[in-house]
């Protein structure tokens, strides 16, 4: 597919869109002021009780409770005014079509209150729950607010790419391959020759599989993270998907934690449960190690016994909404508890280095048999 992302919104539209939504709320703030009121700002509630499994767009979704920050409350006003500094920064980066990081977004609006000694943050934990906060009251993400970040993750494939008008050929980035930014939103899509993409939850199965150029072999883009996967990874799994109708396959260990990986590609994450439509991927289809698997293809020399935080973690798993619903993955998990084992993907080298790319992955596709 040769085209440029046409699907993409116009980047004056979105600049303009989102300095619109910050100016909305301090507007909302200075009128509260004029009218004498108690300043304020509402926000959805963070925490399980308001995370929804919306059987419709099959994503977690942000429930309807609120909670009201004050600015005249001794509890609230410090939260308060970290989350009006929050904003005016990210006015001005977006007009200045400048981005920062997290880090950086720190030290920008730490300063000394004027006639006090306090400060308006202490550490980075303080700015990062403020940014968050922004997040929700404004329904825009942190990237969309010029705020990103570190890098993780890595891309390679039959594809080209433009970003902030360098034009990059994923094809041609050697053996690291290219470094996914934190914000993907502004990247445009040049050419894309690719049938479907792989993501792993491990660079070391990455760097495998870019080394015997499997991307190449399968006609697929492969990308990795080092663990869970980022918010730039998950947004570029979303556009990829959305954008050129390219199925999504997850591949991870044989284990529980795998498992809670594809969940929070394929349905969204509690934390993130505001952000689900922007980075969540019902269409996902999960690709990784599997019960049967390790049967199939004689791995049980490599089981590596559970411990009290993976069955804890397994428990939990089988108690999601969206996991109960399958009939499938009640099966996998039960078979997974029985077991009471793990096996990695790293464990396919003991059959040859390559067998990932010659054999599984090859039968995967073949037999077209992912849980989903």
């Amino acid at each position: 597919m040769d085209r440029s992302s046409d699907m993409a919104e116009n980047p004056k539209n979105t600049k303009k869109n989102n300095i619109d939504a910050l100016d909305k709320l301090g507007q909302g703030i200075y009128n509260q002021i004029i009218a004498g009121e108690n300043p304020y700002f509402d926000l959805p509630t963070r925490g399980l009780a308001n995370v929804k499994y919306s059987e419709e767009k099959k994503i977690l979704t942000m429930g309807s409770g609120l909670s009201r920050r004050y600015f005249l409350n001794v509890g609230h006003v410090r939260k308060f005014v970290q989350t009006i500094a929050m904003a005016a920064l990210s006015k001005e980066l977006i007009q200045s079509d400048k981005h920062t990081s997290l880090r950086s977004a720190f030290y920008q609006v730490r300063r000394t209150i004027p006639g006090t000694k306090i400060d308006i943050v202490d550490d980075q934990v303080e700015t990062n729950k403020a940014i968050e906060d922004l997040e929700l009251i404004i329904d825009l993400t942190r990237e969309q607010l010029h705020i990103n970040a570190n890098k993780a993750g890595a891309v390679a494939g039959e594809a080209i790419v433009e970003d902030r008008g360098d034009v990059i050929d994923w094809s041609k980035m050697g053996s690291g391959g290219w470094a996914i930014p934190s914000n993907v939103e502004d990247l445009i899509f040049k050419k894309i020759d690719a049938k479907f993409v792989i993501y792993m939850e491990k660079q070391t199965i990455w760097d495998r599989l870019n080394e015997d150029k499997a991307w190449k072999k399968l006609n697929c883009i492969i990308i990795a993270s080092q663990g869970q996967a980022t918010r730039g990874i998950r947004r570029l799994l979303q556009r990829l998907n959305r954008e050129y109708n390219l199925p999504v396959y997850i591949l991870t260990d044989g284990d529980i934690w795998g498992v809670y990986i594809y969940s929070t590609i394929k349905f969204g994450s509690i934390a993130l449960a505001s952000a689900s439509d922007k980075l969540a991927l019902p269409e996902a289809k999960f690709m990784g190690l599997t019960m049967d698997d390790i049967e199939r293809y004689g791995l049980k020399r490599h089981l590596i016994k559970f411990k009290d935080v993976d069955i804890s973690r397994l428990n939990q798993i089988k108690n999601y909404e969206w996991f109960k619903k399958s009939k499938q993955w009640m099966e996998e998990l039960g078979k997974m508890e029985r077991l009471g084992a793990k096996v990695e993907l790293d464990a396919f080298v003991a059959k040859g280095l390559s067998f990932m790319t010659e054999h599984y992955l090859p039968d995967k596709l073949k037999e077209g048999k992912f849980l989903d």
